[in-house]
């Protein structure tokens, strides 16, 4: 299984965006598959705010792995930027709300995500559009 489908297979078995964009990294750089599930958990659905998208939150903590000394901050700084730019240019928005069209801070907002089934059939997109994108950045690292 290559990286996309790992993330994408991770979310479809529960798991949060956040949490399966980081697992599919783990062993690569140097996190457990238990450790990198954990790490990932608070981040999902923008924070649980509707903020920046979880599987936005997860390419970025494997750049952070990728870029592990302090000296490389410049580097993890530009590839934030590459990433988030590229995901907005890709989906109109790096912001979970925006991206859904609605406030998952809300009861109403996550009942109408449930209910246009957001979560099961565009989040997923989200994920492998996150893992696409971030493959492309560290093929341009190596």
């Amino acid at each position: 299984m290559n990286h996309e489908e790992k993330a994408v297979h991770y979310y479809e078995s529960g798991y949060l965006c956040s949490q399966s964009v980081l697992a599919a990294y783990a062993e690569e750089y140097g996190l457990t598959e238990e450790q990198a599930l954990k790490l990932g958990t608070c981040l999902g659905s923008g924070m649980r705010m509707g903020e920046v998208c979880g599987a936005c939150t997860g390419a970025l903590m494997v750049l952070g792995l990728m870029h592990d000394d302090p000296k490389n901050r410049m580097a993890a700084n530009e590839n934030s930027k590459r990433f988030l730019s590229a995901f907005r240019d890709a989906n109109g928005s790096y912001l979970c709300n925006d991206l859904l069209g609605c406030d998952v801070r809300t009861h109403e907002g996550v009942q109408y995500a449930r209910d246009h089934h957001l979560f099961t059939e565009f989040c997923p997109k989200m994920v492998a559009s996150a893992v696409e994108i971030l493959e492309d950045i560290i093929i341009n690292n190596r």
